[in-house]
């Protein structure tokens, strides 16, 4: 379930940076586009976070 949220999560990050470069530059609407593009990271930024294993994750090759 974590992972297909996940992936959700990458898909609109990616349809968020893409509408907002495309807001900047085929619409000229700067404000929108920037709010997008920054969702958007945040987006990846919040993916990044809960993929990273934690301190008690056991390494992988170790017993």
């Amino acid at each position: 379930m974590a992972g297909t949220l996940l992936s959700i999560l990458m898909l609109a990050g990616v349809l968020l940076t893409g509408g907002g470069v495309y807001a900047i530059l085929r619409t000229r609407d700067r404000k929108r586009g920037a709010l997008m593009i920054v969702a958007g990271l945040v987006m990846f930024a919040n993916v990044a976070i809960t993929a990273m294993p934690g301190p008690d994750a056991p390494v992988s090759g170790q017993r």
